[in-house]
């Protein structure tokens, strides 16, 4: 299975915070035959993180280290492009051949994109974040998990 981790969900494992193991243990993402992508997007959320949280150089390198163990996607693509622009019309209740119940969902740019990126990859995204659950079954299966 193709697995997107969030960005809230590396801070998981590099923190290791117990709910690692509970995501080891129930999902398993870091071994075959599963594959742990994650969008280019959450790359620069985390190295932003790193930057202003001041992380001094070790802590940066595990978290080098631990990007390296993962696809890391792009989103300069058309099929994610278009997929970003219908995830935010259907968000916004705009999308009138495939229409959310319910009033408009405002998300961040940035989890558009990394829904985007786990809809086209056709991968299951894992996150802490509530902001996926209207796409789930929609655009993308969404497993969320509580801190």
């Amino acid at each position: 299975m193709k697995y997107v981790l969030d960005t809230n969900i590396l801070l998981i494992y590099l923190r290791n915070h117990p709910l690692s193991t509970f995501l080891e243990t129930q999902y398993d993402p870091f071994s075959l035959p599963n594959i742990p992508i994650v969008s280019v997007v959450s790359v620069g959320e985390i190295q932003s993180l790193a930057l202003r949280n001041n992380w001094g150089r070790k802590r940066v390198e595990v978290l080098n280290e631990f990007l390296n163990e993962l696809v890391i996607t792009s989103i300069n693509s058309q099929d994610v492009i278009q997929r970003y622009a219908e995830i935010d019309a259907y968000s916004q209740v705009k999308l009138f051949d495939k229409p959310l119940d319910g009033s408009s969902r405002n998300m961040g740019k940035n989890d558009l994109w990394i829904a985007s990126t786990a809809s086209v990859a056709e991968a299951t995204l894992i996150t802490a974040d509530s902001d996926f659950h209207h796409l789930d079954g929609e655009f993308l299966d969404v497993i969320k998990v509580d801190l």
